[in-house]
C-alpha cells in the first residue's frame, strides 16, 4: 500500500515564493516517491473565511491550481481537486466537531493571536471571528483525516493543525475503534520560516511577499526591495544568515551555490547579489510563468481538470464517510 501524502493551498492571496518554498517544492519532491500517492487540493472554503469578493475568490482558487500545474503536477498520477467539489469532506467535519473540545478550539494559534490582538486594542476579545475561522481546525482535520493521510508537508505555521487533527482522530478511535490514521507532518527545517521583503515571516498579511510568478520587471523590483545589512561591499558576509542566499539556494544550480557562497566569504555588494538572485529565479521560473498565464486564461481547461480530479478523491472519501457514518449509527 502506498502511503498518502497531501497538501493543500487557500486562496487568500496570489502564491508566492513561501508558499512555493515551504509547501508546494517539497510536496512535488515527495509526490516524485513511489512509495506515495500524492493528494493536492485547493483549500477554497477555507479561504471563505477571508475572502468575501466572488470574482476574486475565483480567481485566486483557478490561481493555485494553475501554480501546481505550471510547477509540473500531473493530474493523472496525482489526486488534485478542489475542496468544495468533494462534498463528503463538509459531511465529515460536522461529526469531527461532535468529537473537538471547545477548549481545543480555544488554543488554536490563528484564533489565540486575533484574541490576543483584539485584547491589546481593548476590542471584545472575538471582535472580527467568524465562526469559520473559529472551526478552521476541525474542516482541516477532515481534509487530513478522511484521505488516510500518512504525511502532510507544511510550513512550521501549521504544525499544530496536524497536531489537532490526531487529537481529533484520537477521540474518535477510543469511542469507536481503529477508524482514522493518525496524519505525521512534514517540514524542510531549513526554509520552515522564509524571511519576507522586511525581514519578518514571507505573508499575505504582512504584505511583504513575492508573488511566484510576477513578470520580470516587478519580479527584479521586489528582489531589490529585499531587506539586508549595511555591510560594504568588501566585508566577509555569512551566507547562512541572508535572505538573499535562502532564496538562491532554492532556484540556483549546485555550482552555482558554491560559487556565491565562496564570493560572500570574500566579499560582495549586496546589490551584485541581488542580481544574481534575479538572474536564477527569473531563469528559472521563465517556463512556469508561461504556462501559468496560458492556463490563467483558459479557466474551462482547468475546471475540466479540477472536476476530474475530483471524481478520483470522492472514490477515495466516499466509502471511507459510508464506513464512518456506518461506525456512529448514521
Amino acid at each position: 500500500m502506498k502511503k498518502t501524502i497531501l497538501t493543500g493551498i487557500k486562496p487568500t492571496g496570489k502564491i508566492h515564493l513561501g508558499n512555493y518554498i515551504g509547501a508546494i517544492k517539497p510536496a512535488l519532491e515527495l509526490a516524485k516517491v513511489e512509495d506515495y500517492q500524492a493528494a493536492y487540493f485547493i483549500a477554497d472554503y477555507h479561504g471563505l473565511t477571508k475572502i468575501h469578493d466572488a470574482y476574486e475568490f475565483r480567481q485566486l482558487s483557478y490561481g493555485i491550481a494553475a501554480t501546481w500545474l505550471a510547477l509540473g503536477l500531473d493530474p493523472e498520477k496525482a489526486i488534485f481537486y478542489r475542496q468544495s467539489d468533494v462534498p463528503e469532506i463538509f459531511e465529515l467535519t460536522w461529526i469531527l466537531a461532535c468529537f473537538s473540545p471547545k477548549g481545543l478550539m480555544n488554543r488554536a494559534h490563528a484564533y489565540k493571536a486575533i484574541v490576543e490582538n483584539n485584547k491589546q486594542a481593548d476590542k471584545d476579545v472575538d471582535f472580527g471571528v467568524n465562526m469559520g475561522i473559529f472551526t478552521y481546525p476541525i474542516l482541516m482535520a477532515a481534509d487530513i483525516l478522511l484521505f488516510k493521510t500518512n504525511i502532510v508537508p507544511v510550513g512550521k505555521d501549521q504544525v499544530q493543525h496536524v497536531e489537532i487533527a490526531r487529537d481529533i482522530a484520537e477521540s474518535f478511535n477510543n469511542v469507536y475503534g481503529e477508524t482514522f490514521l493518525l496524519p505525521e507532518y512534514q517540514i524542510q527545517e531549513d526554509t520552515a520560516v522564509l524571511p519576507g521583503l522586511d525581514g519578518r515571516k514571507m505573508s499575505k498579511s504582512y504584505n511583504n511577499t513575492i508573488p511566484l510568478f510576477e513578470d520580470e520587471k516587478k519580479l527584479k523590483k521586489l528582489i531589490n526591495k529585499i531587506k539586508t545589512d549595511s555591510l560594504p561591499p568588501e566585508a566577509p558576509k555569512d551566507p547562512d544568515s541572508s535572505i538573499l542566499f535562502s532564496l538562491y539556494q532554492e532556484f540556483a544550480a549546485l555550482k552555482e551555490i558554491e560559487e556565491l557562497r565562496m564570493q560572500y566569504e570574500k566579499g560582495i555588494g549586496w546589490g551584485e547579489v541581488k542580481q544574481e538572485l534575479f538572474r536564477v529565479m527569473n531563469s528559472y521560473l521563465e517556463q512556469p510563468r508561461e504556462k501559468y498565464n496560458e492556463l490563467m486564461a483558459s479557466p474551462e481547461v482547468l475546471d475540466d481538470i479540477l472536476l476530474k480530479g475530483a471524481e478520483k478523491a470522492r472514490a477515495v472519501a466516499a466509502p471511507f464517510l459510508k464506513e464512518i457514518k456506518k461506525k456512529v449509527g448514521l
